[in-house]
């Protein structure tokens, strides 16, 4: 395939279709460039036109307490008391910057999705 830039989503589709072809090729190949440039314009590409936006900071928190099987308390333990918790949980509170700082510490959500408008 002769490379160059995705412009089109038909070019997009046919290089979805070639870097399938060549996904298995060895690095330091001919076909392992193209598999490794393909994928930066791929990428690039979706980065433009399929742009995802950063969760809602309060619903990012109840993800990961999910994904960590963490109850009200043990958020209040994170951040101090449990009515601030729940206070924070049901959008009636807003994080401060030492709650952003803990919670992004102890359950490794970027500062950039904590310190959004919500």
């Amino acid at each position: 395939m002769k490379l160059k830039p995705i412009k089109t989503e038909k070019d997009y589709n046919q290089a979805l279709e070639r870097l399938e072809d060549i996904f298995d090729a060895k690095p330091g190949t001919e076909e392992g460039d193209e598999l490794e440039i393909l994928g930066i314009l791929i990428e690039n590409y979706e980065n433009n036109f399929f742009p995802i936006e950063l969760p809602d900071p309060i619903e990012a928190i109840k993800f990961r307490m999910e994904q960590l099987n963490y109850s009200q308390n043990d958020l209040a333990e994170i951040i101090g008391l449990k009515s601030r918790a729940s206070e924070i949980l049901n959008k009636k509170r807003k994080l401060s910057l030492e709650m952003i700082r803990k919670l992004s510490d102890k359950l490794n959500i970027p500062t950039e999705v904590l310190t959004q408008a919500y």
